[in-house]
């Protein structure tokens, strides 16, 4: 069942195409894994299915509906969460407020809190203060965030900047525990990370959509490897 479908998505800086006719379709239930060089359009791309900006042409379907203009919060609200790029913490809350204001709506606030930073190893670390943690804690404290909404997609924007090897084998393990229950879109430099976690790749570059398919449909493919993977792997 296809859960996300975007059609035609045009974004233009300055008159500079950053998103130029994309379509994208995710699956419900995978992880599907954006990548391609530096200046390609990937966080461009995210910011408009998350709502984040305004697309100047195109359209976007969630669950069937169309969410072209629905604002970033009403998307919340529909099943879309999206981590940042650059971690996106309060760092002078406790970890377990951090998680309580990404849940400030819920009935019972404490056990919803618990259960997320259960889900991912952080229980113990509930009355840190978030500015003090390691960065591989931030990262996994801003996850927690997104998962506390227990969101229909995750969109993830490069997870394992910064992270240690051993953290981020924890991240690829956490990531395959969300399927297929939750969908993951993930945004990603880290070309071993996507060809052990993808379950479908779509390659961006120049703004377009170079290829899509599965892992080693991407990874046999000329034009692919002329763009990206042949060349000096690069973020967006």
């Amino acid at each position: 069942m296809t859960l996300l479908e975007a059609r035609g998505l045009q974004r233009h800086f300055g008159g500079i195409p950053a998103v130029d006719g994309v379509d994208l379709t995710l699956r419900a239930g995978e992880i599907h894994a954006l990548i391609g060089p530096n200046g390609a359009g990937k966080t461009t791309l995210v910011s408009l299915l998350s709502g984040r900006i305004t697309p100047q042409a195109g359209r976007i379907l969630f669950a069937g509906e169309d969410i072209t203009a629905l604002p970033a919060h009403r998307r919340v609200a529909k099943g879309i969460a999206y981590t940042f790029q650059i971690t996106s913490i309060y760092p002078r809350l406790t970890v377990f407020d951090n998680v309580a204001l990404a849940l400030r709506d819920s009935r019972d606030l404490p056990r919803a809190v618990g259960a997320a930073l259960a889900r991912t190893g952080l229980q113990a670390l509930a009355g840190e203060t978030a500015g003090e943690l390691s960065y591989g804690h931030q990262r996994l404290l801003e996850l927690t965030m997104g998962l506390a909404l227990k969101p229909r997609l995750l969109i993830l924007d490069e997870p394992t900047q910064g992270l240690a090897n051993e953290d981020i084998a924890g991240f690829k393990a956490l990531v395959r525990s969300l399927v297929p229950e939750t969908t993951v879109l993930l945004i990603e430099h880290n070309m071993e990370v996507v060809m052990d976690l993808a379950d479908r790749i779509t390659v961006l570059n120049f703004g377009r959509s170079l290829a899509s398919g599965t892992p080693a449909e991407v990874r046999a493919n000329a034009d692919v490897q002329a763009a990206y993977l042949g060349g000096d792997d690069a973020e967006a």
